[in-house]
């Protein structure tokens, strides 16, 4: 039974992944940044917690991230602005990683992308480049942090019917369900084979435990 923070509660996997975790005994605690969804998250039987992650400082984000056995950074800006992209997928991300070693919770589970890397190939021209930009140097921070890391790379999301199915060894992102991210976080985290790797999938024929393991 683990304490888990899930930052970003109100997005889509997180209020998937929530249940998950809670039927388990994991006591959840999920960082919402609008009050209005407090009983949505309440919902999932993780506690609500209302702090704009943007705007806290290392030192606020340690207080918060305190007392718990893991981070789960799902948290997004969403798109559209890049600054706003830089400074919640890049900077507040950072700074979580620094609060985690700070508090010493070593164990920090990021959600990012299948194609996120330094030579990520998006132009700078694309709408896309601000968020690949931000969660290749995220990513890279995490790596060198001395957490027990690891990093969770879905291709596109879909709002399909979970299958409990994946394939991490696709060479080029597909797609895959939210609902089977949320498994494969909740996996992740019952595996400590999967410490220091990062995990890119699209929806498959192996089943999620196994896939993670091999």
């Amino acid at each position: 039974m683990a304490r888990i923070l899930i930052v970003g509660g109100h997005g889509k996997v997180a209020l998937l992944l929530a249940p998950q975790l809670v039927a388990r005994g994991d006591t959840v605690t999920s960082v919402i940044r609008n009050p209005a969804h407090e009983a949505e998250v309440a919902a999932t039987g993780a506690a609500p917690l209302v702090a704009d992650v943007e705007q806290l400082d290392t030192d606020q984000l340690t207080s918060i991230v305190a007392g718990n056995d893991v981070v789960v950074w799902s948290a997004g800006a969403g798109g559209g602005d890049p600054q706003r992209t830089y400074a919640v997928d890049r900077d507040a991300a950072i700074r979580s990683m620094d609060a985690a070693a700070v508090a010493q919770v070593r164990r920090y589970v990021m959600v990012s992308y299948f194609g996120a890397r330094a030579d990520h190939g998006v132009p700078p021209e694309s709408s896309f480049f601000a968020y690949a930009e931000a969660k290749a140097a995220a990513d890279a921070h995490l790596r060198a942090s001395g957490l027990d890391w690891t990093i969770v790379a879905p291709s596109t999301l879909t709002l399909d019917a979970p299958t409990g199915r994946i394939d991490v060894r696709a060479a080029e992102s597909a797609a895959v369900p939210r609902a089977d991210v949320a498994s494969v976080i909740a996996a992740v985290l019952a595996d400590d084979t999967t410490v220091h790797r990062t995990i890119r999938f699209n929806a498959g024929e192996v089943a999620i435990a196994t896939a993670i393991a091999d």
